[in-house]
């Protein structure tokens, strides 16, 4: 197996592990292009994205373009000569960047393709209720998440397990498959599998705020699956005397009531419970607007429930 030059794409912390075991195989990173530092905070002081970080701490190359399609961008990329690009938790290529490489541009994308297209394939799992996902490397081109499979693994979904735990352990998964995915091209004996047409594609759009919103109508296991799909970042929301209310955590309770659905209910105490379709959400986690995130009972000790 001949070690490859490799051109590593990514921002986000997901994307780390699967640069650390790149850099700790026999390939050469002999570039790192993550998305540019920019303010944030109160200070708005300009922060690196934790790919930059590593690759900083690792004094890789590394290349921060504003656009993808500056020309000189473009020939200090192709003077990195390398076989193979690399993508992880990026943004969308311009062609002219993915068709570079002798050996194309693989990605690694958190679903088990071609199902979970799109942007938050994580939190989508969870939200629809799956019971499995996993990871999939595959082949770019010209369509968002199309190309030919090169290699997937399953791993299965708790049905108590939020997005960020999710999040972690498909983190490490992916980090395998990766590996593998590389040393296959890298020996030349890797499959290519097209994604076949089907009907029924579920899709994992980006969260926007409005995605967040709980709608209580809804039935019990249903909510229980967007709150956790949602659980720690962004958080699902609902109102609460007037007030936003971020819910991370939650029981369900499947039970006939008589009462509206969102309506909700507690001793002031120990509980509040907000009533679905089918029964209630007894809240564990949660955070009231212009409070510290709290248990239950830590909130309600401090905060009075208006009347009903």
């Amino acid at each position: 197996m001949k070690p490859l030059r490799i051109v590593f794409m990514g921002t986000p912390e997901f994307a780390v592990p699967m640069l650390d075991v790149l850099l700790n195989s026999s390939h050469e990173v002999v570039g790192v292009i993550t998305a540019p530092d920019k303010p944030a905070g109160r200070g708005m002081q300009l922060m690196q994205s934790d790919v930059k970080k590593y690759a900083v701490e690792k004094n890789l190359n590394i290349l921060q373009p504003e656009k993808l399609k500056n020309p000189e961008f473009i020939e200090e990329l192709r003077a990195l000569n390398a076989d193979l690009f690399v993508v992880v938790a990026f943004r969308m290529l311009p062609e002219v960047v993915w068709n570079m490489p002798p050996l194309g541009t693989i990605n690694l994308h958190a679903s088990l393709l071609p199902q979970y297209r799109g942007a938050a394939p994580i939190n989508w799992a969870i939200i629809n209720g799956e019971k499995e996902t996993g990871v999939s490397t595959f082949l770019l081109q010209h369509e968002i998440d199309t190309g030919k499979i090169i290699y997937q693994e399953k791993i299965a979904i708790r049905d108590d397990e939020n997005v960020g735990e999710l999040y972690q352990e498909l983190m490490q998964l992916g980090a395998s498959v990766l590996g593998k995915t590389v040393d296959a091209i890298a020996s030349g004996d890797y499959p290519q599998i097209p994604q076949d047409h089907i009907t029924d594609i579920k899709h994992a759009p980006k969260i926007f705020k409005e995605t967040c919103k709980i709608d209580w109508s809804k039935t019990t296991a249903e909510v229980y699956n967007h709150i956790r799909g949602l659980s720690p970042y962004p958080a699902a929301f609902t109102t609460l005397d007037g007030k936003g209310f971020k819910i991370y955590s939650a029981d369900k309770k499947q039970a006939p009531h008589n009462e509206p659905v969102g309506r909700y209910k507690s001793d002031g105490k120990t509980y509040l419970h907000f009533y679905t379709s089918d029964g209630y959400i007894a809240v564990k986690d949660c955070q009231l607007e212009g409070k510290k995130r709290l248990g239950i009972e830590e909130l309600l000790r401090g905060y009075k429930l208006a009347a009903q």
